[in-house]
């Protein structure tokens, strides 16, 4: 059986792009590590964030559309996203969500203390004090690495047939089940971080994709060969596979699980510093080499966005 160490990104669609920033960038105080355009969509931003280096497991993306509809969150998607923060610097976040209006519901589950909120386009997120996994050594405005978010603490997922996705949790991504409390069940890969993974045990109808909702999950293959002997695997446990595709910071395949979740697997290499340097990461606007002589049309119709100091 192969084994994931967790996720390796996850996808999203919102709205504004300067909202996605300003939300991201300056109030939960991540990096953006890449600034590109969507690849069937060269029209679209794909904006990266994550930790000061964009280490895989801590990488959230986007594709902004400034006027789409808004989605519905239901069956089939990431119904959570959670952030893992270090422990002691709950607090901290409350006193920030509280600073810029954000509501927050401060939950437990498993034993663990969860601050729950949705982001500007209504994107639902947590966060979870976790011991594991490195911090993240990028200070913007108030947050500094002692209280920065860490990376993915794992996802929620919401699945049309409950008992297919645990299934493939299991069978497929290689993945432990650890426990069952009220409608969750509870998976563990054995990465440090992105490595928790709730799922809901009751089918649920089945979401509408819009702003507001995540597209994909991606999970961790090694390398190349790694994905190949992933690609492999899942297909001879029954699900349509697509081909590898070049995603310039990764390589990328996917399939559709039985609960209707869209999943990817993504290599960890080459990674986001191999086309600008660990200093000036997100700081241009990046194009794969089919987009290059777009550029000066693309620069003027995307929509301009910086990142803001928002404590002031």
């Amino acid at each position: 059986m192969k084994k994931t160490a967790g996720i390796h990104h996850i996808t999203a669609i919102v709205g504004h792009p300067q909202e996605n920033v300003d939300f991201y960038a300056g109030v939960l105080g991540l990096r953006l590590v890449k600034k590109t355009i969507n690849f069937d969509d060269p029209g679209t931003y794909h904006l990266y964030f994550g930790n000061d280096g964009g280490k895989p497991g801590t990488i959230i993306t986007f594709f902004p559309w400034a006027n789409a509809y808004q989605g519905k969150i239901g069956g089939g998607q990431v119904g959570a996203t959670t952030y893992s923060i270090p422990t002691g610097s709950l607090d901290f976040w409350e006193r920030r969500l509280t600073k810029f209006n954000i509501k927050f519901e401060k939950t437990e589950r498993f034993g663990e203390i969860y601050l729950q909120f949705a982001d500007v386009h209504g994107l639902q997120l947590e966060l979870v004090e976790r011991e594991a996994g490195d911090n993240n050594n990028w200070t913007i405005g108030d947050v500094t690495p002692d209280v920065a978010i860490k990376g993915f603490g794992g996802a929620v997922l919401l699945s049309t047939n409950p008992e297919q996705t645990e299934k493939t949790l299991q069978d497929v991504m290689g993945l432990e089940k650890i426990g069952e409390e009220g409608d969750l069940i509870r998976f563990k890969s054995y990465g440090d971080i992105g490595n928790i993974i709730d799922l809901k045990a009751t089918p649920i109808s089945r979401g509408q994709m819009g702003v507001g909702t995540v597209h994909h999950i991606a999970w961790r293959a090694k390398d190349d060969a790694d994905q190949l002997e992933w690609q492999s695997y899942v297909r001879n446990q029954g699900y349509g596979v697509t081909p590898v595709q070049d995603r310039n910071y990764f390589n990328a395949i996917y399939f559709r699980e039985h609960g209707e979740i869209l999943f990817e697997i993504a290599t960890d290499p080459p990674g986001f510093a191999h086309d600008e340097s660990y200093e000036t990461m997100g700081t241009e606007l990046k194009l794969p080499s089919q987009y290059e002589e777009y550029r000066e049309q693309l620069n003027h119709s995307l929509i301009p966005i910086a990142i803001r100091d928002l404590n002031k």
